[in-house]
This record gives C-alpha cells, structure tokens and sequence, in this order.
C-alpha cells in the first residue's frame, strides 16, 4: 500500500512522458526501419531516449518521496538529481548518434519512402508531444504557484528553472520533440517535392543539437542541486513575510534557505521583542516552526531565537 501511495507522489508530467513516448518511439522505429528516412531514424532516437529519460526521472521523483529515515535523517530528496543526470547521459549519447547518422546522410543523401505514413507518424508524434508539453506548462505554472494569464508558453518558459527538477526535464525535452517533429517534417518534405536530399542530413544535425541542448540545460541544473543552491528568491521572501506577521518577532537576523530536489531547507534566526520569558520565548518558537513546515515543500525547520538588537538587519539585507 505505501508503494502505491509513493507510486502517486511521483512527477505526473514525467510519468505522462515516459508513456507517451514509449508509444510513439516504437512507431517511429518502425517506420525509419521500413523507409529508410534519416530524419524519422532521428526523431525515433529522440523519443527513445526520451523514454528511457523520463522513465528514469518518474522513478527518481519517486524514490525522492521517501521519508527520512535513521540513517537518511535528510530525505531523499536529492535522489531526484542523481537520477536526472543518468538521463542527461542518455541524451548525450543519443544527440551524438543522431548528428552522427545526419552528418553521414548531408554527406551521402539517399531517397526514402513511405511518405504519407512518414507525415502521419510525424503528426501523430507532434500530437502527443504537443500535449504532454502542454501538460508539464500547466505542472510549472502549478509548481511555481503562477497565475495562467496571457501566454501560457511564456509564462512556463520563464518560471521553468523554479519547477522541480523531473518537471524541467520534461519541459526541454517535450519542447524540443515538438519542434524536432515540426523540423523533421520540413525535411521530408523538402526531400520529396523539391529534391533537397541532404535536408534529411540537416533535420537530423539540427534535431541532435537541440537534444544537446537539453543535456546542457538540464545537466547544470541538476550539478548545482547535487551540491545544494540556495532557495528562489520568492522562498526566502514567502518565509519572512510568516515569520513577521507574528506580533513578537520584530526582525529577522539572518536567514539561509537550501533547496534539494524540489523541497527547501531553512536556518533562520529571529529577533524577538524585549521583556519575553523563557518559556514564552520557546513556545513561541516551537509555534513559528510548526507554522513554516505546513508550507508546501519545506521539508525542515532550524529555528533560532535571539532578542531584539535594534537594527533592521533583514530589511537593510534586501535592499
């Protein structure tokens, strides 16, 4: 039963994914044998690795859900990195296939056939693709805790790097496999009704440096939360402004918040009004810690107390 609980927890969009992709790389695999066609050989590497990727990070976004334990006295919440990094390796090795295969058809182009299925297999792809990008820009917006006006793609694109590390994956990759179908059926129309053959050569280089893109991308992202990086901005503000709502905290005397995978560690000092007694200065204490952990995603609280020393020492650090 508490596998399948955990089993509900993991990234939805990856999940989504993973599926998606599945079915469309077995498809496309088919076709690029059967036809011959480079770009439908790079668009399959593209979704297979993305397969194998995003089945990667459901199952690390999984295993990040696991609850501390004695000799984890952290969390999990790491393993998340760990696993999207495999998969930036996945894409890595694919991208360089890909280019490879398109540097040898811009060399020797070759005629394919099959096209009309070749469009329909590439339409169905850009599809499913379309929509699971469409689903993970709802996740970010959710994640991100962002309002859904005006442009959606916009407003996803730039709140990106503040979603959890499975829900970024996701994103580059289905974006780039959106466009990647759009630019493989350039190609193989191209190649049909005006001749271009070595367009099948460039869709595919083309479709192998995005994929490299998205090792990139994603890469970095997960080195800097493999070695911890410091909370969005938006956390650290969302953190202080609980903390001196309270009518006994007059100022925040320091404040470090860590992100792992997508939960947040916080080391914060507050200066309390003068005249508290001890017990009311511990209760108080205990209090602000209970009310920060029913924020979502903070995952532990350290909580230090001082009195007040005069000095606006949080508001002079935002300025």
């Amino acid at each position: 039963m508490e596998f399948f609980q955990l089993l509900k927890k993991g990234n939805i969009s990856s999940g989504l994914a993973a599926i998606g992709n599945l079915v469309i790389s077995i498809v496309k695999w088919i076709v690029a044998i059967s036809s011959g066609n480079g770009t439908m050989f790079a668009t399959a590497m593209h979704s297979l690795a993305d397969t194998v990727n995003q089945t990667f990070v459901y199952t690390g976004s999984v295993l990040a859900e696991m609850k501390p334990t004695t000799r984890f006295p952290m969390g999990f919440g790491r393993v998340i990195n760990i696993f999207c990094m495999v998969a930036v390796i996945v894409v890595t090795v694919m991208a360089y296939e890909t280019i490879k295969t398109g540097w040898e058809l811009w060399q020797h182009p070759k005629e394919s056939s099959d096209f009309i299925i070749n469009i329909i297999v590439l339409v169905i792809a850009f599809l499913i693709d379309g929509y699971i990008l469409f689903k993970t820009m709802k996740q970010i917006l959710h994640e991100t805790k962002v309002e859904a006006k005006g442009n959606s793609f916009a407003l996803a694109f730039k709140h990106a790097k503040k979603a959890s590390p499975a829900t970024k994956l996701v994103f580059y990759e289905d974006l780039v496999a959106t466009l990647g179908a759009i630019f493989a059926i350039m190609g193989i129309v191209l190649a049909q009704f005006f001749g271009i053959l070595k367009a099948d050569g460039i869709v595919s280089i083309i479709i192998g440096i995005l994929m490299l893109f998205v090792a990139f991308r994603v890469g970095y992202d997960n080195m800097i939360g493999l070695i911890g990086v410091k909370a969005p901005a938006e956390v650290e503000k969302r953190i202080a402004e609980i903390l001196l709502t309270d009518s006994c905290v007059v100022d925040i005397y320091g404040m470090r918040v860590i992100q792992e995978g997508r939960t947040y560690h916080a080391e914060v000092t507050v200066e309390l009004i003068k005249g508290l007694t001890l017990n009311e200065a511990d209760d108080l204490k205990f209090k602000l810690t209970d009310r920060l952990l029913t924020e979502p995603n903070i995952a532990d609280v350290v909580l230090g107390i001082i009195e007040d020393d005069d000095k606006k020492t949080w508001l002079t650090d935002q300025q």
